[in-house]
């Protein structure tokens, strides 16, 4: 895969940095809202996926993604067996997950460093 391009700065570079910025706090509501404001994120991060494709910020969006999903698979899992123990842990280590990821990359876009390891999407 080739080395994500520099985004120029530009009126739409400005904006595409502002929209991401925008979704991880969007995550983050997520963990304190419900998933209301997540999905809303994600929505954004489809739509706009194709305006950041080659550049650094393409990792950002596909990270955001795979948070969203990977986030929400085990919310299903924690909720179907929250009845159980073992669904509250799966809850309470799903939400870490996602704060973490949130801080993660929020860091790196603050840093505009690209994310490690999100060049493959899931799902596209």
């Amino acid at each position: 895969m080739p080395e994500p391009q520099a985004l120029p700065i530009t009126q739409d570079s400005s904006t595409l940095l502002r929209i991401t910025h925008v979704i991880y706090g969007l995550l983050g509501l997520g963990l304190l809202l419900g998933w209301f404001p997540a999905v809303i994120g994600v929505i954004l991060n489809y739509v706009k996926l194709e305006s950041v494709k080659g550049t650094w910020l393409e990792s950002h969006f596909r990270w955001q993604i795979r948070t969203f999903w990977w986030g929400l698979l085990w919310a299903v899992i924690g909720i179907i067996t929250y009845l159980i123990v073992v669904g509250w842990i799966i809850l309470i280590a799903d939400g870490i997950w996602i704060l973490y990821r949130v801080i993660k990359g929020w860091l790196n876009l603050n840093e505009k460093k690209p994310m490690p390891g999100a060049s493959t999407p899931f799902p596209t």
